[in-house]
């Protein structure tokens, strides 16, 4: 795509445009698989001609990229704000499921897509944040499954990483069966799910 043309789309592109499109593309990745998705099934989900997609996204890469990554900046806008307020640990734990929970209402496209595809992106420079993402992700749920156990309200038998594992994949899961404005609220889905969680790892009295 020319230079000129590109930067007067980034002038004239509607933002809540923009957003449409990425949700839509969104939707396709994530139900289709990123290689199995062209331009051409975007547009016609989008009900546009493929080369008018052009006018906005230089190519199918490009959407994928910011629907990555505006997911994963919100997520850890959202985590960091729970690590960094000095709550115990169980307190740590139900916040992050239960901004987990609210990610996945926010992006439930991206976390299906995320889940499908991050492995093999990774490998890719446009894509390392993922293995970045990842390391940090892994880092925040085992010390703070670690400093639980430490302070005696976890129980000390727990294997930290597969607990680990367990939560993250059994949290993670719901974006394949989620659908936003269902009966139930991510934070009364967060408070189900931890009410199963924690009486499993909390110590008995």
């Amino acid at each position: 795509m020319p230079t000129n043309s590109k930067k007067k789309t980034q002038v004239t592109a509607s933002p809540e445009r923009r957003r449409e499109l990425l949700d839509t593309a969104a939707e396709v990745f994530a139900a289709q698989g990123y290689n199995a998705t062209t331009v051409r099934k975007i547009a016609d989900e989008a009900g546009m001609l493929a080369g008018s997609l052009y006018y906005h996204f230089d190519s199918k890469e490009s959407m994928l990229d910011e629907i990555l990554s505006t997911f994963l900046d919100e997520l850890w806008q959202g985590y960091d704000a729970v690590l960094a307020a000095g709550l115990g640990p169980r307190e740590t734990i139900e916040a992050l499921v239960t901004e987990s929970f609210r990610e996945i209402d926010r992006h439930r496209a991206a976390v299906a897509i995320y889940q499908k595809e991050s492995r093999h992106l990774a490998a890719q420079p446009r894509f390392h944040y993922l293995t970045d993402s990842q390391q940090k992700f892994e880092k925040a749920w085992l010390g703070t499954l670690e400093r639980g156990v430490a302070d005696r309200v976890f129980r000390d038998d727990l294997d930290i990483r597969l607990t680990y594992r367990f939560v993250r994949d059994t949290v993670w899961v719901a974006a394949s069966w989620y659908r936003p404005g269902g009966q139930h609220s991510p934070e009364e889905i967060a408070r189900q799910y931890l009410s199963m969680v924690l009486d499993g790892i909390a110590v008995r009295t």
